[in-house]
């Protein structure tokens, strides 16, 4: 017999508000069984829960693409490799703002910003500007 976990007790032991788990099972992303109008959750769903919220926080996947990965199983493999590929995407504009940033703060004039030399060296200003 599979065993049934009340929703208060799989919510405390995932760090979860019970309106999560509801909200996601209204999305089709998780189902509850029902006993004495109570909601229970068998084994198979909390490692749904577990799969769920580890998507959500260490993924980065919002609810569309978790449905979108759940609804079509076969295609997990694509949509993680695309998820990763626009993480990478994000971690080198990441990169570049870091540096660009850093390097800012070398600038040794204090007052604007558009004055300090190595910010101008970098701007492309129109041609006509360059020469007046």
């Amino acid at each position: 017999m599979t065993s049934l976990t009340p929703v208060r007790e799989a919510a405390d032991h995932f760090g979860l508000a019970i309106s999560t788990l509801h909200y996601w099972e209204r999305r089709g992303l998780i189902t509850a069984s029902r006993r004495s109008g109570q909601r229970y959750y068998d084994d198979d769903q909390l490692y749904r829960i577990a799969l769920i919220k580890h998507w959500r926080r260490i993924g980065g996947l919002g609810l569309s693409k978790i449905t979108e990965l759940l609804a079509e199983q076969h295609r997990w493999r694509e949509v993680v490799a695309g998820q990763l590929a626009e993480i990478e995407r994000e971690r080198a504009r990441l990169d570049t703002a870091h540096d660009y940033l850093v390097e800012l703060l070398t600038c040794r004039r204090e007052g604007s910003l558009e004055d300090c030399q190595w910010f101008r060296d970098r701007v492309d200003l129109p041609a006509h500007a360059v020469a007046s």
